[in-house]
């Protein structure tokens, strides 16, 4: 059986952004020890696929998002604890609080904690009984966001981030909605208000 600590449904900014900080703990604390994470990639449906970066801060004018995706991805392989996999959700059930992942070539995954970032264009992921409504801060309409508690948690072990979290549509307002997901699961297994960085060493 594959079971994960967290299972991640998304491949872009926001996903990727959730499984580098829950990695970079790996090993830092008892909680942290040994946990394994696994983002499900449906290539081709980040919208940074299209963009050029011009206003975010920290990365120079005119990235092209496609590139910075792919580098986004090499830094998460970079952990031991993440692995990436190709593949569309198409139905995921919680049962005896494991959550069972089901890709529309077959593959089933199981783990702990899920998180949903899989864009704000649809929700057809069956089996998880979630309110899908309307994206109140997508610029076009017919967009759509899972419902949550005002702090991207939908119930216990389920948590959404970036768009279909109804995030602004940028980049930064994707990898950090990522991080706070991350950081709330780490909060929690550690039983109290954590954050992961660094300072340089001397």
């Amino acid at each position: 059986m594959n079971r994960y600590d967290v299972i991640i449904v998304g491949g872009g900014p926001a996903g990727l952004s959730c499984a580098i900080t829950l990695a970079s703990a790996n090993d830092r604390f008892d909680w942290s020890k040994n946990r394994n994470y696994l983002i499900i990639d449906n290539s081709g449906a980040s919208d940074l696929l299209k963009a050029e970066l011009n206003n975010v801060a920290g990365i120079p004018k005119g990235t092209v998002g496609a590139n910075l995706l792919k580098e986004i991805k090499n830094q998460a392989l970079e952990f031991g604890n993440i692995e990436i996999k190709e593949g569309r959700v198409i139905e995921a059930v919680e049962e005896n609080g494991l959550f069972s992942v089901k890709t529309e070539s077959g593959e089933i995954y199981n783990g702990d904690v899920l998180v949903l970032a899989t864009g704000f264009h649809e929700f057809s992921i069956k089996g998880l009984n979630v309110e899908v409504v309307d994206n109140i801060r997508a610029p076009r309409p017919g967009k759509v966001m899972v419902k949550h508690d005002g702090n991207f948690k939908v119930r216990e072990n389920l948590w959404v981030a970036g768009n279909i979290a109804g995030c602004s549509t940028m980049f930064a307002s994707a990898i950090g909605s990522g991080a706070q997901v991350a950081c709330d699961i780490m909060s929690k297994w550690a039983g109290k208000n954590v954050v992961i960085h660094d300072v340089p060493s001397k």
